[in-house]
């Protein structure tokens, strides 16, 4: 029996870890142009592999070493922080209904860490409850890789050429692609949340009368309007109501 459970735990991690390559390999490359980045405006490279350690959010990193470099003040930090991170709270709400009873706080706590944009679609898109062996598969690698790559960066980035530098950055926008669009071809609910975050998205940053919304702020505002008009437009049905349909 306890080797039956050992078995299906380890499975179960595997299906996550496969399901996080294509992450990681998205993140080697913007890591990468992280490290060079940040090394690049004189932080040391140790501090930048640490930071890249401890954090796991290419955006609050971004604007984290330009608040160093500036030698911009905590409340400062901590406010431009609060603002660009914010979406992950909720992505963290939004997760924590897929979650299987096995879940502990410890087990939460520690998933949390590892929620980003791309690892939040991959788990939401599973069927079914998530079990934390899945969270802890599709976590492993991107971690490592985040990790690896802003080493790589930090380290060996001076030797490449502006323009490689300058086109690792691109590899971020076709990982994005890759994660929506096989669930927006299977419903029309995602196609329309994706365009109608894309749109506003458009707005934000070229109508001058949102000039001064940030990056940060301007996630969460397309996030939450996007999914509301979603769930107005294209509510789910619960599992009664499609039984009864059926």
């Amino acid at each position: 029996m306890y080797l039956a459970q050992v078995k299906k735990a380890l499975l179960t991690y595997k299906k996550g870890y496969i399901d996080g390559l294509p992450i990681a390999l998205g993140y080697l490359s913007v890591s990468f142009t992280f490290g060079i980045t940040a090394v690049g405006m004189g932080i040391p490279p140790l501090a930048a592999i640490l930071i890249s350690m401890t954090n796991l959010t290419s955006a609050g990193q971004v604007a984290g070493i330009e608040i160093i470099a500036a030698c911009g003040g905590h409340i400062e930090m901590a406010m431009a922080q609060l603002v660009i991170n914010m979406r992950y709270a909720l992505m963290g709400i939004s997760l924590s209904q897929k979650l299987d009873k096995k879940y502990s706080l410890l087990h939460r706590i520690i998933s949390s860490f590892g929620i980003t944009d791309e690892i939040f679609a991959v788990a939401s898109g599973q069927d079914g409850d998530i079990p934390p062996c899945y969270m802890y598969g599709l976590i492993t690698l991107p971690y490592i890789f985040w990790a690896a790559g802003t080493a790589a960066g930090a380290l060996l980035g001076a030797i490449l050429p502006e323009t490689i530098q300058a086109a690792l950055g691109i590899a971020i926008y076709g990982m994005f692609i890759a994660i929506v669009i096989p669930p927006a071809k299977k419903s029309r609910g995602v196609l329309a949340v994706a365009l109608i975050a894309a749109v506003l998205s458009c707005i934000i940053k070229y109508v001058p009368l949102f000039s001064g919304v940030t990056s940060g702020t301007s996630v969460i505002i397309c996030a939450i309007a996007a999914a509301g008009l979603g769930a107005v437009l294209f509510p789910q049905k619960t599992g009664e109501e499609a039984a009864a349909n059926e």
